[in-house]
């Protein structure tokens, strides 16, 4: 997690994480939905001096946030192990639900999966929230911000992860890592969600899985001043 972003700002806070939803902090709200899931380590990666303390406070784990999200993930398994849930702590609306619900629909011999929700289900949830949707072959999908590592193989999935984030300003160059069959298949509307989870593992060497979830306010997260005031506006204000 790194500094202070327009959010942070936006709420009068240092970081992120420390702002407060119903009387406590993000990354307080997300880490006990985490630990009524059943986790039982949850590690908090971060540089912040106000966030590590919290975490501390909160008997959470910590570890040193690293140059990109990819890298971060990749560390953090080193530490934690596996199976690994990644998450955000700006996951405000978390339940414990969504997170149990994942891990039961995930296939045997997954690698890696990534939780999504229908547009349907999400608009449905929150009806003024404006999300990031990718159109595909079988409807709109937003992502939830929880993933799971199975296994060490899934490492391979979080290096292909940081070769695309690497090439984040360079399009052309992350268009040719994921290949012309498959940016052909998404431009023409035949790709459709399993059939890009399994092509984006082929090229990671992971079984890859996106499982689906009827929960729409999964997708929900604090990414931007608007967002903050409709999780407010979802939990009364308080």
């Amino acid at each position: 997690m790194g500094g202070a972003d327009p959010v942070a700002d936006y709420a009068g806070v240092a970081h992120k994480a420390l702002i407060e939803l119903e009387g406590r902090p993000l990354l307080a709200r997300v880490a006990q939905a985490l630990h009524e899931a059943g986790a039982a380590r949850v590690g908090v990666s971060c540089n912040h001096p106000a966030v590590a303390a919290l975490a501390r406070d909160l008997g959470l784990e910590v570890l040193p946030a690293a140059a990109g999200p990819s890298q971060s993930v990749f560390e953090g398994a080193q530490a934690l192990g596996f199976p690994l849930l990644v998450t955000t702590a700006d996951h405000a609306l978390l339940q414990p639900e969504w997170v149990t619900r994942f891990l039961d629909d995930i296939p045997a011999g997954t690698d890696v999966a990534a939780l999504v929700a229908p547009k349907t289900a999400v608009e449905a949830a929150a009806p003024t929230t404006r999300r990031t949707y990718l159109k595909l072959a079988d409807g709109w999908w937003s992502g939830c911000n929880l993933f799971w590592l199975g296994r060490e193989q899934a490492l391979g999935a979080v290096a292909f992860w940081r070769r695309l984030e690497a090439e984040r300003k360079r399009p052309w160059k992350m268009a040719r890592i994921l290949g012309l069959g498959m940016l052909l298949k998404y431009v023409t509307g035949a790709l459709s969600l399993s059939g890009a989870a399994r092509r984006l593992g082929e090229l990671a060497g992971v079984e890859a899985r996106v499982v689906a979830t009827p929960y729409g306010l999964a997708a929900v997260d604090v990414d931007k001043p608007a967002d903050l005031d409709l999780v407010r506006e979802l939990t009364g204000g308080r």
